[in-house]
């Protein structure tokens, strides 16, 4: 074979590769854009914070509705989904309010806000944020709103993170931009430290009360909180994105159960005692459970085989029972009315 024609053989294996790859790249975007097999169909639609015996939940399937506030019938969660123009990385919503936790792509940096919607989530105030969305919280009355962002870091398995967690009257606009203004009381004794971090807030019913994680010197803990005092009390170890049951005597929340690993199992504690049980879920779960009622638990977990997607699987909180699906392709879920 001539040189001419190896440079010729060599230039049309170098062109059929290059449309090889080329077609490989198309199709993988275009799968990106669809989706994922065997989850429910989702359709744009109305979606209120009013409709009763409802399940509202982040849609975290592929296709074009990625991402986008979504509501079931509570009875029946793995129905096709009504998806609504609101698109957010974290949400919770009660009493027809809503705080929806949003990252922006932008010219320099991304545009995370918190956005307090009301019940046709129509915005009604929003607040710039000092990091990566974590965590949200609505309190049962809707008077208030919570978030978590990782300042520095994005995973509380990290070996260094930074939170900053903020509480905002949804009413007035009254906002508390940090946690760490409060006065923290542990063991009696007013505490003060460089390296305090608060995640996780869960509210009481009475808008005055609430419980959140702080971490400090190495350890996590259970705090109880006053908005109106401005305080903190601490009142257990090894504590993480705590959640209070709707009957307030309770509370649900991750254990770390290997120091130095991100491995947790989820536990109930009994606020008036102050033990806990572990629940029949054995898989690690990085996430905030929500109670669906006052015996059941949900909660999100890494979806096998796909990235960057979660399902919501449920659990006895009595310790009882097995984990089941809830739904797949789904986080940040809200039981409404």
């Amino acid at each position: 074979m001539t040189l001419s024609r190896r440079l010729l053989v060599l230039a049309a294996a170098v062109l059929l590769l290059a449309g090889l790859a080329t077609t490989l790249v198309l199709r993988g975007a275009s799968r990106a854009d669809q989706p994922q097999t065997g989850n429910p169909a989702v359709t744009a639609g109305p979606v209120t914070l009013t409709r009763q015996d409802t399940l509202a939940f982040l849609n975290a399937d592929r296709g074009p509705h990625r991402g986008a506030l979504v509501s079931v019938p509570a009875g029946t969660p793995q129905a096709g989904r009504t998806a609504s123009g609101l698109t957010c990385q974290r949400f919770h919503a009660a009493a027809s309010t809503g705080v929806c936790l949003r990252s922006t792509p932008g010219a320099l940096a991304q545009d995370n806000r918190a956005l307090i919607v009301d019940a046709e989530l129509r915005t009604q105030r929003s607040f710039p944020l000092a990091g990566t969305p974590s965590r949200a919280r609505v309190s049962p009355s809707g008077r208030f709103a919570a978030w978590t962002v990782f300042v520095s870091g994005e995973s509380y398995g990290s070996a260094f993170f930074s939170t900053r967690t903020a509480i905002v009257d949804t009413r007035s606009g009254e906002l508390v931009p940090s946690l760490e203004e409060f006065a923290i009381l542990m063991d009696g004794r007013e505490y003060r430290a460089a390296d305090v971090n608060f995640w996780g807030v869960t509210f009481s019913k009475d808008d005055d009360t609430f419980y959140a994680t702080l971490a400090t010197a190495g350890q996590t803990h259970l705090v109880k909180g006053s908005l109106s005092r401005r305080t903190v009390t601490t009142l257990a170890q090894n504590v993480e994105c705590p959640s209070l049951s709707p009957d307030e005597t309770r509370i649900a929340y991750k254990k770390r159960v290997q120091r130095g690993a991100s491995l947790w199992r989820e536990h109930v504690m009994d606020l008036a005692t102050l033990r806990d049980h572990p629940l029949t879920e054995k898989r690690s779960v990085d996430d905030q459970a929500a109670w669906l009622d006052d015996r059941t638990l949900a909660y999100a977990l890494p979806t096998e085989g796909v990235v960057d997607s979660t399902d919501l699987w449920t659990v006895p909180a009595d310790g009882t029972g097995s984990p089941r699906l809830l739904t797949p392709s789904a986080g940040s879920p809200a039981r409404l009315g």
